[in-house]
């Protein structure tokens, strides 16, 4: 019985240490899907952008 305890409590500590791991490899795989995006040409742009008025003669 105390086995069977020490097992979940064990389980119980180690999942909250375990989801810092999660979002930092998650970071860097989107890090690096962006580096080699960066690499084939593709830009990040803001898709809000004022359009500047074009003066005619």
């Amino acid at each position: 019985m105390k086995s069977k305890l020490m097992h979940y409590l064990a389980i119980l500590l180690v999942i909250p240490l375990m989801s810092g791991c999660w979002l930092l490899a998650a970071g860097g795989a989107g890090a690096y899907g962006g580096y080699k995006a960066k690499e084939e040409g593709y830009e990040l742009r803001n898709p809000v952008t004022k359009e500047k008025k074009i003066k005619t003669e």
